[in-house]
């Protein structure tokens, strides 16, 4: 294949590459996998309004989130494992999100510490993606660590007391070997090979309620945003205990299966919200247009894991490079036809559901 023009050629080129065991589980969904897909086909139940004869000589993509200035509206999801898929893992990817101006959220199943990245990089904006752990030090000492390191948000998972049952992954025998470095469970798993499906009880604590955030926001006194939010109650108990933002998420379709597409919950949360908090979005970008869509209905910027990963298996820190600037263009080509010449002109007014053809005139 030549070049990738968009994220699919790049899925098509990681998956010749990839082995298929981490494969299945970079792709896989919980269950039957009706919410996995179900995250890609409500894009198509909506349809742009365009506004013409707008000066549109000059669009620019950039945009603010948690008082950060992004080159565009995206921002590179948490990923866990990312060795597998390239030697150089999530130190390519930092590279990469730093050199277009995008932060990047980095998985408590990092390979490398936020230390090793803030000092291997420096100009990346990091977040910590933070699981809270049944060991409660070893969750402080990541807290810690990733405050020292210069993280400017952490970002708490919400969606996962318990860990979807994804089949593929099952299947396939998925497994990390040792050689795979996890620095802030290391601890927990104990130096051998291990499977998220099988382990994660005894790593990942079930117990985390409303409390867990505001002890967690008073220890680091950075802003917390709590990634996994589906519905209007659980937005306003964010608004009420004092988070910074959330993001709109069903973890990639990877949890409970049957639930919203992360695009259909989007306009109940951001409606509960009420512009008290920063609302983000995150679940089944693949085009700039489906990250328009996601601005139209009230996100302020969305989270991209799977292409990054594609891109990141394909040709390393280039691939994610590339993947993040097809990405940007494409939503600046989407804004100037939409006649706006920034993200945050971006309104309601400028998508509508789409008519089913048998239901057209």
């Amino acid at each position: 294949m030549s070049t990738p023009l968009n994220c699919d050629e790049y899925q098509t080129l990681a998956e010749a590459l990839v082995e298929p065991a981490p494969w299945a589980y970079l792709m896989g969904g919980a269950a039957d996998e009706h919410t996995l897909r179900s995250n890609r086909e409500a894009f198509h139940r909506w349809t742009f309004r365009p506004r013409v004869l707008v000066d549109v000589d000059v669009v620019s993509t950039e945009t603010s989130v948690l008082g950060t200035t992004l080159s565009s509206p995206l921002i590179v999801a948490p990923i866990a494992f990312q060795r597998l898929y390239h030697p150089e893992g999530e130190l390519a990817t930092a590279r990469a999100a730093a050199a277009e101006g995008t932060p990047m959220c980095v998985s408590t199943m990092t390979s490398y510490t936020h230390r090793e990245l803030a000092d291997a990089v420096p100009g990346l904006t990091q977040w910590a993606q933070l699981y809270v752990l049944t060991d409660d030090g070893a969750t402080r000492a990541h807290l810690d660590e990733a405050v020292e390191a210069g993280c400017t948000a952490i970002v708490l998972t919400v969606d996962t007391p318990l860990l979807g049952r994804r089949e593929g992954e099952l299947r396939s025998g998925f497994s990390v070997s040792p050689d795979v470095p996890v620095p802030y469970v290391a601890a927990a798993i104990g130096g051998v090979a291990h499977s998220p499906s099988t382990h994660s009880g005894r790593i990942f604590s079930a117990s985390v309620t409303w409390r867990d955030l505001e002890w967690i926001a008073d220890s680091t006194k950075l802003p917390v945003v709590l990634k996994g939010i589906l519905t209007r109650e659980d937005a306003l108990l964010a608004v009420e205990h004092g988070a910074a933002g959330v993001i709109v998420s069903n973890h990639g379709g990877r949890q409970l299966d049957g639930l919203p597409a992360s695009l259909d919950a989007l306009e109940e949360v951001v409606e509960a919200a009420a512009g008290r908090i920063e609302v983000l979005f995150d679940g089944g970008i693949r085009r700039g247009t489906d990250a328009v869509k996601a601005l139209a209905l009230g996100a302020q910027a969305v989270l991209v894991g799977r292409p990054a990963i594609w891109g990141l298996a394909a040709d390393g820190e280039a691939g994610v490079r590339h993947v993040l600037s097809l990405l940007r263009d494409e939503i600046a080509l989407t804004l100037g036809l939409l006649g706006c010449t920034r993200p945050d002109a971006v309104r309601r007014t400028h998508v509508q559901p789409a008519v089913p053809y048998d239901q057209r005139a």
